[in-house]
Parts: structure tokens; C-alpha cells; sequence
């Protein structure tokens, strides 16, 4: 089956955050929640839930499980954008406005990975 290409385009998204995990980590460990444990190996764990999310997004035998996989992530991933709204370096340096923006942004990539379950 093909797929819209906008499905190709919200894979490649993802693909491209799990790739940018393992090439500046930094980023992403500067933004993990001090209350969870064992941080690089969360970056990188999350990168390759991306990486694979992104490929099944292609593949009619596991987009829909890759969806719902998608759902949940960017679920969890709500703890980080809550946690980086608690103080002014759990925020690092990015302006309130833009941490405050990411909130509903992560409800409207929900919809957009739900939306392809018609498909």
C-alpha cells in the first residue's frame, strides 16, 4: 500500500530526532529530569526508539503498532517538557514561550500520528 506522503515526511521527523540522540546527546541530556536515573542511556534508548518508530511508520505490517509507539513516546516525553518549564536551567536557556508552545505541539503530533490509523 502507499501511504500519503505526509506520512513519509512524519517519519522522516522522527527518524531525524532519534539520528540527532546519538550526534549531539549533549542536547539532550541538558533537558532530562534530574528525578530519572541513568540519563545518556535514556537519550540514546529514546534515539533508537525513534530510529525504529520512524522505519515501522513505512511498512504496513507495523505502522500501526509504530503509531501507537509514537503516542506514548511523545506521552512520556511530556515529562521532560513539564520538567523543563520548573526552574530557569531545567529550562536551558530556551524562552519561556517556546517550552510553553512544545506543550500543546506534543497533543497535535498525537492527532497526526492517530490520524494515520484510517489509513
Amino acid at each position: 500500500m502507499i501511504y500519503p506522503w505526509h506520512l513519509y515526511l512524519m517519519a522522516a521527523m522522527y527518524f531525524f530526532a532519534g539520528i540527532m540522540h546519538f550526534i549531539k546527546p549533549k542536547a539532550y541530556l541538558r533537558i532530562m529530569p534530574r528525578y530519572l536515573p541513568h540519563h545518556k542511556l535514556l537519550v540514546y534508548l529514546s534515539g533508537i526508539a525513534e530510529i525504529i518508530l520512524a522505519i515501522g511508520l513505512c511498512f504496513e505490517e507495523t505502522k500501526d503498532l509504530s503509531i501507537f509507539g509514537i503516542v506514548a513516546m511523545l506521552a512520556v516525553f511530556l515529562l521532560v517538557h513539564f520538567y523543563m518549564l520548573s526552574g530557569k536551567k531545567a529550562g536551558a536557556g530556551i524562552p519561556v514561550w517556546v517550552l510553553v508552545f512544545r506543550i500543546p505541539l506534543q497533543f497535535v503530533l498525537m492527532f497526526w500520528a492517530l490520524w494515520y490509523l484510517q489509513f
